[in-house]
């Protein structure tokens, strides 16, 4: 009989809240489930491990896609199911999932929909489900996060985004499995497990989250023309056909800066570094997705 336990993070919203995710698991025959509240996103990797300790095997995690990240680094390997129950500004994982921004069809998904083994992605040790970056979109949620975010919501980070345009690039020295692939100016460096990224943009329209492989790219836009340019690339998901794009595919991305640069993993910031490595974890994860073919 499955066994589930909740990881909430009590400051976010989806539809009626935490009363009504109670209310619907209690019409599915779930009336007491195991029940943790948290009041930020890096307290819940604790009390993941604790649900696992005590037996839960389908681990329903409401919050946004920092919360979804330190449990996916704090459960990986463990072979329990995470659902997802996308009560974030952006849902970047639900998004690529196709999983509903809805709370009782995202239960339905948990307890009714198919099981997908997924990897992750490992950047200076910690995992990621959608993707990581460092420089412009790192430093862009970094600025956004906090009371800024919880005020506007996605418009903050169109707000920080543009002011990260004006920053100058760091010149970086990048290794593909070993071997020397990039140098040069690097305003932004992406490495993702799915391919879309906040507001639809899509970064890497041919990655799939199951191929055991990193997708890895390299922007070097200067100032907010050539900017401009690349996310119009990204909206039409044309982003590799732009010579201010470099793109390729990896297992090891080793990436050495000339100075340190804020990174972020699926939307949290991280301080400042000089030296990254990321690698790729296969089959690290299974989550609770729609039926094929569905609706």
């Amino acid at each position: 009989m499955t066994s589930i336990a909740v990881i909430a993070h009590r400051e976010k919203i989806l539809d009626g809240g935490l009363p009504q995710l109670r209310q619907v698991l209690a019409e599915k025959g779930f009336p007491d489930p195991v029940w943790y509240e948290v009041p930020k996103s890096r307290k819940a990797p604790k009390l993941a491990r604790r649900a696992l300790h005590d037996g839960a095997d389908l681990l329903f995690i409401w919050g946004g896609d920092g919360t979804i990240q330190q449990c996916v680094d704090a459960v990986a390997g463990s072979g329990a199911t995470i659902a997802i129950l996308p009560a974030g500004t952006a849902n970047l994982l639900a998004h690529n999932l196709n999983v509903p921004i809805d709370l009782p069809a995202a239960v339905e998904v948990a307890l009714h929909g198919a099981r997908r083994r997924l990897d992750v992605g490992v950047l200076n040790g910690e995992r990621f489900a959608v993707m990581a970056g460092v420089g412009f979109d790192a430093i862009m949620m970094k600025e956004a996060d906090g009371a800024l975010k919880d005020r506007f919501g996605r418009l903050a980070y169109v707000w920080t985004g543009a002011r990260a345009t004006r920053l100058t690039a760091p010149k970086a020295r990048i290794k593909i499995d070993g071997k020397r692939w990039f140098k040069g100016p690097a305003s932004c460096i992406l490495l993702g497990q799915m391919g879309t990224l906040t507001g639809g943009l899509v970064a890497f329209p041919d990655a799939q989250p199951d191929d055991g492989m990193l997708e890895v790219g390299v922007l070097d836009a200067e100032g907010a023309m050539q900017w401009a340019r690349i996310l119009s690339s990204l909206a039409a998901g044309h982003a590799d056909r732009s010579p201010l794009v470099h793109t390729t595919r990896a297992h090891t991305v080793d990436i050495k800066l000339d100075r340190a640069i804020a990174y972020e993993l699926d939307g949290g910031a991280r301080p400042a570094k000089r030296r990254l490595r990321a690698t790729i974890e296969p089959g690290a994860i299974t989550v609770c997705v729609p039926e094929p073919g569905g609706p």
